[in-house]
């Protein structure tokens, strides 16, 4: 186990999301560990997994951190996190660091979609979520996957492959996997049912985006950019480009780590911290 000297310890940020839970260990402007685990029915336990899981790559133990602030719906569950910030702050920071300049963050995860709008200081200015239903998120899609009797990660070049897209009338899951059963059974072909899907989530993220006002540069965060149909149709839709990092799903963690270094340093100088 290395020695790491308590002027340059370092810190840890989670995402405990629907589906999957992100730890980064951060120290300075490096990455020294990650993990990226299934949440599954038990968000505590996935939280000490992840955490245990990044802290090992790193070749530290818990002691070493000098701060570790948990994000996403299940932060409340990190049972040793010293704070617990939104969401919405953890994916605008993170996007910051990714992407300097950020003004739009289009996170869709497991079971809710986010637009975040930035001003020019990198703070948040407006944001519009939707965790209602699981509509456009990742949730839908494996939905919808196992409807068409297809891989979840062949999904985006399957979409691409189409020619257009057929009109899916309906984004309640239920109903949409009821209309996809019918398009099949009619003969429609697959490719061309996945790339409609893909415009419908598309065209739901747009009505978002209008609310919060769009500002370029964009980048979009959240498992389900790793589907490049859905990043294709948001780019045609949007008329933007859309800056997709190499791991998207990391970014609420990332940007969880960023504060909670900032944290430390406050607590060190003897700042009072800032309420988030």
């Amino acid at each position: 186990m290395r020695h790491v000297a308590a002027q340059t310890r370092p810190v840890a940020g989670m995402d405990i999301g629907s589906l999957s839970t992100e730890t980064v260990v951060l120290q300075g402007d490096r990455v020294l560990g990650s993990s990226l685990l299934p949440t599954g029915a038990d968000p505590r336990r996935a939280a000490e997994r992840s955490l245990e899981a990044a802290l090992e790559k790193a070749g530290l133990c818990r002691s070493h951190l000098a701060m570790l602030v948990a994000t996403g719906y299940g932060r409340v569950s990190a049972p040793r996190a010293d704070e617990r910030v939104t969401e919405i702050t953890c994916h605008a920071r993170g996007a910051r660091r990714l992407l300097p300049g950020v003004g739009t963050v289009i996170d869709i995860g497991g079971q809710d979609s986010k637009v975040i709008r930035l001003d020019p200081s990198g703070r948040v200015a407006d944001f519009v979520m939707n965790d209602r239903c699981a509509a456009g998120t990742g949730r839908f899609l494996e939905v919808m996957a196992r409807a068409l009797e297809v891989p979840l990660e062949e999904l985006g070049s399957l979409g691409l492959s189409a020619p257009r897209g057929l009109p899916i009338s309906s984004l309640c899951t239920v109903f949409a996997e009821s209309e996809v059963v019918s398009l099949l059974a009619q003969g429609h072909p697959r490719p061309e049912i996945i790339r409609g899907l893909h415009e419908s989530i598309a065209q739901r993220i747009q009505g978002m985006a209008e609310r919060v006002g769009l500002a370029p540069p964009v980048l979009m965060s959240g498992g389900v950019a790793n589907n490049r149909g859905v990043v294709e149709a948001l780019k045609a839709r949007l008329r933007v480009d859309i800056a997709v990092p190499p791991e998207p799903q990391m970014v609420g963690a990332l940007g969880a780590a960023l504060l909670a270094a900032e944290m430390a340093e406050e607590r060190g100088s003897g700042g009072g911290g800032r309420t988030r």
